[in-house]
């Protein structure tokens, strides 16, 4: 979609991959067990929506749990960085809704701030 979505996306896997802490009571050969587990449950969510022919039309970033809701900013943009709330609004309040967040625009579009 052309735009800066895949450069949170890399940031946030090198961090989780950085802060997984094998436990020690693992052999030295089995220590990467529990890496996959670790990075999905502390990266952001990333999310494209997408039209009935697949056409992708906004990505976004959410927090892994509520838990996590503090500490990672929800961002939603179209292609390009565009804004898609204008066309695509209701479609991103349904997926707010569905993970309990609010999406607004003037929080969740990183370019209006």
């Amino acid at each position: 979609m052309d735009h800066a979505v895949e450069k949170y996306f890399r940031r946030a896997r090198k961090s989780a991959i950085a802060s997984y802490v094998p436990p020690p009571e693992l052999a030295r050969i089995e220590q990467s067990i529990g890496l996959k587990g670790h990075v999905a449950r502390a990266m952001p969510l990333f999310m494209t929506l997408r039209d009935n022919e697949g056409k992708p039309l906004a990505t976004a970033m959410l927090p892994p749990s509520a838990k996590a809701r503090s500490a990672i900013v929800s961002i939603v943009v179209g292609a390009g960085n565009s804004d898609p709330y204008p066309e695509y609004e209701e479609s991103i309040k349904a997926l707010g809704r569905h993970f309990g967040l609010s999406l607004e625009a003037e929080d969740c579009f990183p370019y209006r701030r």
